[in-house]
């Protein structure tokens, strides 16, 4: 990698880290977790920088997490192992207009499961049709919208009082 391509790359990383770790933290719904997301997508994607720069080099970041992700909560799922840190936690209601909203959004999306949040993420924050979400995750069209309608009737069961289409992740 040249010094041309090295300074278009930490430019690029700079750029879209916030954004990218946002998607991250979605998928995982752990801080921590979201920031390995990220290393290990950004560490595959280096590599492919070359070819990747007159492309879209955040659409194949993109897809690098979205199938790490998958990855990892197949894993999970082997294991036979849940994680429930902060499932129970009380949401603070804060004088900002909707952040209580998306606070509470957060928690929710938290309680899912893996898959189902992984398909809300997709669907409805990156706002991918079903057809590109079952590209994503290697699955079909009728697995998308399985797993998002048990996604969305969870999500409306813990949040009875909340309209979800008018809630920004």
């Amino acid at each position: 990698m040249d010094e041309d391509d090295r300074a278009r790359l930490a430019e690029f990383v700079a750029n879209r880290t916030p954004a990218m770790m946002r998607v991250a933290y979605l998928l995982t719904g752990d801080r921590y977790a979201a920031e390995d997301l990220f290393q290990s997508a950004l560490a595959k994607t280096i590599p492919k920088w070359r070819t990747l720069r007159h492309v879209d080099p955040e659409g194949y970041l993109r897809a690098v997490m979205y199938r790490e992700q998958v990855s990892w909560w197949r894993r999970l799922r082997r294991r036979r192992e849940t994680t429930l840190t902060g499932a129970d936690e009380a949401v603070q209601p804060d004088l900002s207009a909707g952040i209580d909203v998306r606070l509470a959004m957060r928690a929710a999306l938290r309680r899912l499961p893996p898959a189902q949040r992984t398909v809300v993420v997709l669907r409805y924050y990156e706002d991918l049709t079903e057809t590109q979400v079952a590209e994503v995750l290697g699955c079909t069209v009728g697995t998308v919208r399985s797993r998002t309608h048990r996604a969305v009737s969870r999500l409306r069961q813990l949040l009875p009082d909340v309209e979800l289409l008018e809630v920004r992740l």
